[in-house]
């Protein structure tokens, strides 16, 4: 169950892919991105045999078979159909895409070619949040009845940075928000209702965002998130039986703990990645998909994929926020 990556975009996220597929013993077959030379220092800093001047040549590369896209949100599509229409699996940094339709063409794309397309929401494949499902399926809690989570950083104001460019799907919640909106999915399932307020900055993008989630099982979560503003980052998910506390950060390795309705531990689970931030999870989750020939995940189906996005387009339109061009 072994897989060659090739690298789309050589910026801070994918030197943190990197780092863990080589502690991982996952191969890195080459980077590209549209500065040879950036790819050139980025391959030398990680053992990288090739190097690539383009996305054309990356994609067109024999050697790599799944493609990581670590672009900045708005050219996610286009960087992923180039990708799949070259034959190969890819992995498309989270969010997935800047909507449900980009999302649903490229899912589309992906089925027709036979290649294996997942979002890089690497919470979702951890070994905490598998059995985070299974004691939530479990009715160790009871009825599981309000999720809170929070995802709140102190980020860069810069209005040129890209987190706070509108043309570069910039804002709180396509970088942050989208943490506890999938977890929330994950968890409790579809969503019947959005309601969600946000303060915009003066680019027009959300520096800090509420919403609330009425699940379609009657579940309710309640999320935050913020660019401006460093928070704990934890969750508690309240059932009528029972609680799970996950610790902070709760979208990263780490553990939590599972109370009766008296306070009373029944459980704590924790996970130690190592050195390892966990973000080698969703390759070895591609490469298993790949090997057997499948093409959805378990852990986050493509129809999971556009629920995700639409609860954010949703989120977006009743805030204000636009990007251009979309």
């Amino acid at each position: 169950m072994s897989i060659r990556w090739g690298i789309l975009g050589a910026g801070g996220i994918a030197d943190t892919f990197v780092n863990d597929l080589a502690a991982a013993g996952i191969a890195v077959a080459a980077v590209g991105s549209r500065d040879a030379d950036k790819a050139r220092r980025f391959a030398d800093d990680h053992g990288i045999t090739t190097a690539h001047g383009s996305y054309d040549d990356l994609v067109a590369d024999p050697e790599v078979e799944a493609v990581y896209v670590a672009t900045p949100h708005v050219f996610h599509e286009q960087n992923a159909l180039l990708a799949i229409r070259a034959g190969k699996h890819v992995l498309v940094e989270k969010p997935f895409t800047v909507s449900a339709d980009e999302a649903g063409r490229v899912l589309a794309a992906a089925r027709e070619g036979g290649v294996v397309a997942l979002e890089a929401m690497w919470t979702r494949y951890l070994p905490q949040q598998a059995r985070l499902r299974e004691v939530v399926r479990s009715g160790a809690i009871g009825e599981p009845r309000l999720l809170t989570a929070a995802h709140m950083q102190s980020l860069p104001t810069d209005p040129q940075h890209r987190l706070n460019d509108p043309a570069l799907g910039g804002g709180a919640l396509l970088d942050l928000g989208v943490y506890p909106v999938s977890f929330a999915h994950d968890l409790l399932g579809p969503v019947a209702a959005v309601a969600a307020t946000a303060v915009l900055s003066d680019q027009g993008v959300d520096r800090r965002t509420g919403i609330t989630l009425r699940h379609a099982n009657g579940a309710t979560s309640n999320l935050f998130c913020a660019l401006d503003t460093a928070g704990r980052n934890d969750a508690v998910l309240h059932g009528s039986a029972g609680r799970i506390e996950i610790d902070h950060t709760f979208y990263a390795p780490g553990g939590f703990t599972v109370l009766d309705a008296d306070g009373e531990v029944l459980e704590r689970f924790d996970s130690d990645e190592g050195d390892l931030r966990g973000m080698h999870h969703q390759a070895l989750e591609l490469a298993r998909l790949a090997d057997a020939g499948e093409l959805e995940s378990p852990a986050l189906t493509s129809d999971g994929i556009v629920a995700v996005m639409a609860t954010m387009d949703e989120v977006r339109r009743q805030v204000g926020v636009q990007y251009p061009e979309r």
